[in-house]
């Protein structure tokens, strides 16, 4: 029950000079030997600690699941407070192996609370959950790796309020902090509170998490079997020490994309042809945007790199993107996701045989029928000299999840290295951070916030 990884539409003759050759990858070699060893020793240094997450320790899983226990026998909803890695893993995960419409279920099938993830600080999202949620039968899970997170502290003191009206003292029994282990605000505010924390180990960013207590817990609330997701992680984390670059499945589909940006290729498309993976792309979207959209490189250079991720869903967005995929212009590398066994199996019934349009489908099955799209799809793109491949799940399940996960990340990590960046930091985030905080008063911060109400809209580019 493993993944393949479907290259072939890579290095089709149909692509012309749109593809690959195998001598393109032979030409890498070089730059993969490098690359690994510096990976390798930055591994060995626990530089990179999302490496070392297939192999979490068997203390800390027990104690995640003996929280996620208690939680499914006390509480009736289960919320995540998070941005970025801290929420589109856990909604990835959550949607890739529970049941699609898991909140809508009675109790009894559902297995778990029911499950929010409040990503985002619109005031109409926020206030909506709360007529959904009774928040004294509600725990918050709160995640910022910093400690530091605007929109989640937010949150955080919005919900805090809410529980000491609705539970009195006793609403930090309605918290758990998920943070960095010894530092930031909101591990201090958990040692003056006595709040339940679980630690972000300090060696692993955000958007890499959810291999940690970030996405375990939350996978573990709502019933997924959390040893099967790091199990699978693990199989794969083992194919990506392959010191063949032909048979190191992360590094070569890195290869692949960094040989392709270098021409043209500058938008990666992720198009899962399963609703249970569409999360998957936002997830990916964030991985690979803050990941390899840097300004400079190892070295101090401006180089601007980076290749713009989109995010897709077959069948749907046949109907709205693949237009400008198939005719637009030739700087796209698609990646599908497709999946061999679906957990249901729906027929089409064989009725109203009179109509042309309806016969064929009859007897079919829509597993049949997504599958068939896809294949058309990835058909239309090879004849029309668009380069993609697919990444194939026997399954989905918490252990392909597992691979696959690990193997996206290894891939990032792979790209950093063949373009001599830092996949690792954010710095373009910061300003927009800098800019927030000194826009509501935050001390220290008096200059920015000066040099950002210097920057005046004209009001006669202002429409109305």
């Amino acid at each position: 029950m493993v993944l393949k990884i479907d290259l072939n539409n890579v290095f089709h003759p149909l692509l012309q000079d749109e593809g690959l050759k195998e001598q393109d990858i032979s030409s890498f070699k070089e730059k993969f030997n490098k690359a690994f060893l510096n990976l390798r020793e930055k591994k060995e240094k626990q530089e990179l600690g999302f490496f070392h997450l297939p192999y979490f320790p068997e203390e800390e899983i027990v104690e995640i699941e003996k929280t996620a226990q208690e939680i499914k026998e006390k509480f009736s909803y289960f919320v995540v407070l998070g941005i970025g890695g801290s929420a589109l893993g856990p909604l990835a995960v959550h949607t890739a192996l529970n049941n699609l419409r898991y909140n809508e279920l009675p109790d009894e099938l559902r297995g778990g609370p029911k499950f929010y993830v409040e990503d985002n600080i619109d005031p109409e999202r926020m206030a909506s959950l709360f007529k959904v949620i009774e928040p004294e039968k509600t725990v918050f899970n709160v995640i910022t790796k910093s400690g530091a997170t605007a929109e989640t502290l937010s949150q955080l003191l919005i919900v805090t309020e809410l529980l000491k009206k609705k539970v009195g003292q006793r609403f930090t029994d309605h918290l758990i902090f998920t943070t960095d282990p010894e530092k930031g605000n909101l591990r201090a505010l958990a040692r003056e509170l006595g709040v339940k924390t679980f630690a972000i180990p300090s060696n692993v960013g955000g958007r890499f998490s959810e291999l940690t207590p970030v996405g375990l817990l939350p996978a573990a609330v709502t019933g997924i079997k959390i040893r099967e997701l790091l199990a699978g992680a693990r199989e794969m984390a083992e194919k990506c020490e392959r010191e063949n670059l032909w048979e190191n499945p992360a590094a070569l589909a890195a290869a692949i994309h960094v040989l392709l940006l270098e021409r043209g290729k500058n938008m990666a498309v992720m198009m899962p042809y399963a609703d249970s993976l569409k999360y998957m792309a936002d997830w990916y979207a964030q991985l690979l945007g803050e990941s390899i959209g840097k300004k400079l490189n190892c070295r101090g250079e401006e180089v601007y790199v980076g290749q713009t991720p989109v995010k897709a869903l077959g069948v749907t967005d046949q109907h709205s993107q693949v237009q400008l995929y198939t005719e637009g212009p030739f700087d796209k590398l698609l990646l599908f996701l497709e999946v061999e066994n679906y957990r249901n199996t729906v027929v089409i019934p064989p009725d109203f045989p009179q109509y042309a349009e309806l016969k064929f489908l009859g007897g079919h099955t829509l597993n049949e029928l997504i599958i068939a799209e896809k294949k058309a799809t990835e058909f239309a793109l090879l004849k029309a000299r668009r380069p993609n491949y697919t990444i194939i799940f026997p399954e989905v399940n918490p252990y392909t999840v597992g691979e696959f996960l690990y193997f996206l990340e290894a891939k990032i990590a792979f790209m950093g290295e063949y373009l001599d960046i830092n996949a690792f930091d954010q710095p373009g985030v910061e300003e927009g951070k800098k800019a927030t905080y000194a826009l509501l008063g935050r001390e220290g911060l008096e200059e920015k916030r000066q040099e950002v109400l210097r920057v005046q809209k004209d009001p006669k580019y202002i429409l109305s």
